[in-house]
């Protein structure tokens, strides 16, 4: 199998090697693991790509690069660029360092990674590492994804379907704030919305006297509803969560109808 991972965190960040070592199970001896990964930070930047400029893309080693765009920007280099000559069988991306549960799905550049994946046809799954107080302090807080990552993604694709609609189907993950031994196993969960959670801003004056706004996140301990997928991370479970492209409210199609004329 071959295998391209990216992420959001950047080329250099520790949730890259963990999904590196978590491809490499999955690979197999016979496979090959190859990055196309920001050359620098990238959260927050959702599904972006880099239309109306070019990015630079360096060789840093064997099957390993880093390209000064997004992670959709770097799936796109990867797929038609660097593993042109045979596309890649699987799209990773991650580990993200905090959890893309809930509303924060949707900004995430980690999940952006994922879903241009799946629409270039291939499939593709995001995983996060929730962070909190029991994993925080760990010497390697990641040690939740890495214990039950491959493990998680081999489960995934022997239950995807093999074709799943004009928009593929790919697969937002997440590993509780727990060290690996207390994961008490996976749930199928819907996404979620923490109550009363928002982003918003900071503001701050530089010393020449000009005002800046810091982007800040909520409380990411605020638990949503049943069944979804922060209330059951923070029960102890890896969350899995089949996403679509699709932005269509389907439930109202009908409620609407009277704008039909």
């Amino acid at each position: 199998m071959r295998i391209l991972i990216t992420n959001d965190d950047g080329i250099a960040a520790p949730g890259l090697k963990t999904l590196h070592a978590i491809a490499s199970q999955i690979a197999g001896q016979d496979g090959e693991v190859w990055t196309v990964a920001p050359a620098f930070e990238q959260s927050g930047v959702g599904h972006c790509i880099s239309y109306t400029h070019p990015m630079m893309i360096s060789k840093l080693g064997p099957r390993r690069f880093a390209a000064e765009g997004s992670p959709a920007d770097c799936v796109l280099a990867g797929v038609h660029d660097v593993m042109a000559d045979a596309v890649p069988d699987l799209i990773l991306s991650g580990v993200n360092r905090g959890n893309n549960s809930a509303e924060n799905a949707l900004y995430s550049g980690t999940l952006g990674g994922a879903m241009e994946g799946a629409l270039q046809g291939i499939p593709a799954i995001a995983l996060s590492q929730y962070f909190g107080p029991a994993n925080a302090t760990l010497n390697d807080p990641f040690e939740a994804a890495l214990a039950h990552g491959a493990d998680t993604v081999r489960r995934i694709l022997e239950a995807a379907p093999a074709h799943s609609g004009d928009y593929h189907l790919f697969y937002n993950v997440n590993f509780p704030p727990l060290p690996a031994a207390d994961v008490k196993g996976t749930r199928l969960s819907k996404q979620g919305r923490r109550p009363n959670v928002r982003f918003s801003t900071e503001p701050h004056e530089a010393p020449s006297g000009r005002k800046f706004v810091w982007i800040k996140g909520g409380n990411q301990q605020v638990n949503t509803a049943p069944g979804t997928d922060a209330y059951d991370n923070l029960d102890g479970y890896i969350s899995v969560t089949p996403m679509r492209a699709d932005l269509t409210a389907h439930d109202m199609m009908d409620r609407l109808g009277a704008l039909n004329t």
